[in-house]
């Protein structure tokens, strides 16, 4: 496989100092540098063949010159870059999370799953959410229980 050639001259990493610049080049990889995946849809005999754009970060990375994702995501960081570059992770994110309608999901779970996203339910407990329970009205083989179960944890939990 081919690799395209990149954008910047010398191949000098990039250095963006005018975030109107970068967003001016994300726009331009969102119309005219995502690839597309040919898709066959309806069901016979009318059927036909469709382009479907997939945007991926490591596409809009390259796109704009960097060598790693993390130069990408270090741009973040910075005040004047971090809306855009946050805008534009979650133009991506809204592409993968629109293709679970298409049948095939596999591909788009895991990259959801990779920008944060969980398949289950967490719950945190903190002592603002827990609440107190009154011992004093507890047996002494309760209180036993309990106490069993406390030290287990602790055993567990070193």
């Amino acid at each position: 496989m081919k690799l395209q050639k990149m954008k910047r001259p010398n191949h000098r990493p990039p250095a963006y100092t005018d975030p109107d610049e970068m967003e001016r080049l994300i726009d331009e990889y969102f119309e005219k540098g995502v690839r597309k995946k040919v898709m066959v849809v309806g069901k016979k005999p009318n059927q036909k063949k469709v382009e479907i754009p997939i945007p991926t970060i490591t596409g809009l990375c390259l796109y704009l010159g960097f060598e790693s994702r993390q130069s990408f995501y270090d741009y973040e960081l910075k005040p004047n870059f971090t809306y855009i570059i946050k805008k534009a992770r979650l133009f991506i994110e809204m592409t993968y999370e629109e293709l679970l309608q298409h049948g095939n999901v596999v591909g788009a779970i895991f990259a959801l799953k990779n920008m944060g996203w969980r398949d289950k339910t967490e719950h945190e407990v903190n002592q603002t959410n827990v609440q107190k329970l009154d011992y004093s009205k507890l047996s002494v083989q309760a209180l036993k229980e309990i106490a069993a179960l406390e030290q287990h944890n602790e055993d567990n939990d070193n």
